[in-house]
């Protein structure tokens, strides 16, 4: 009882951390370029009450962690979630596109800051619970940042194409954005299923251990030996 506990804080404090900081960087950001939309809405918050959804926030997380702890191994290997997105008015900006593209990065570049943050704490720490808690918070953050950069809206990543492509391009690919979650959802659960191939699983895993290297290098640490 006491393991799953364990495994079930590890997983929830890590996640809701990453998914509180991600969403008040990208209100913090619009507020620098001129956007008081969020502030407004109080949204800009390190309350994460104030960034729940119902469906990503709780229900689908939660469906996740019943799943894997009452299944064995009765241990958490996968969370998928999202958070109430920070309203942002994208007219206030001088360049609107290019202003949505800078919020939108703003999200991953928090959950890189924090993962490098952890990396730093790494060093100072002895208590194995408390390396088990920063582990996790690296690795949620890296996840977190890492599948927002995918090239599809409403995701950070689908955002930041719309504000490089050409004008025509842009608003094809911005018109994603109404079927956004269903194609996330499909990739990362449907395609899988029915077709055993998870594009997104196998980029990650391809991704992450560079990652890794690259924040514990840039937190100091001789990684002469290691692996991820």
């Amino acid at each position: 009882m006491t393991g799953m506990l364990l495994e079930l804080a590890l997983a929830i404090v890590p996640t809701v951390l990453a998914i509180t900081l991600h969403e008040a960087a990208h209100g913090y950001a619009a507020l620098a370029l001129g956007d008081t939309t969020a502030r407004d809405a109080g949204r800009l918050s390190l309350n994460p009450l104030r960034h729940v959804d119902r469906m990503g926030t709780l229900i689908l997380p939660g469906v996740l962690l019943a799943t894997q702890l009452l299944l064995p191994p009765h241990r958490v290997s996968f969370m998928f979630g999202w958070a109430k997105p920070v309203p942002i008015g994208a007219w206030r900006f001088k360049d609107p596109r290019r202003g949505m593209a800078i919020v939108a990065v703003a999200g991953p570049a928090m959950n890189f800051v924090l993962a490098w943050l952890a990396a730093l704490a790494v060093a100072q720490v002895s208590n194995d619970i408390a390396g088990q808690f920063l582990f996790y918070f690296i690795l949620t953050n890296l996840v977190l940042g890492l599948f927002n950069l995918l090239p599809i809206p409403p995701l950070d990543g689908g955002r930041v194409v719309v504000g490089l492509l050409p004008l025509e391009l842009a608003r094809t690919w911005a018109g994603l954005e109404r079927y956004g979650i269903f194609i996330v959802l499909g990739l990362v659960f449907l395609l899988p299923q029915i077709t055993g191939w998870n594009p997104v699983g196998e980029m990650l895993e391809a991704v992450l251990p560079w990652a890794f290297r690259t924040i514990f290098m840039l937190a100091g640490h001789d990684l002469h030996g290691a692996r991820f």
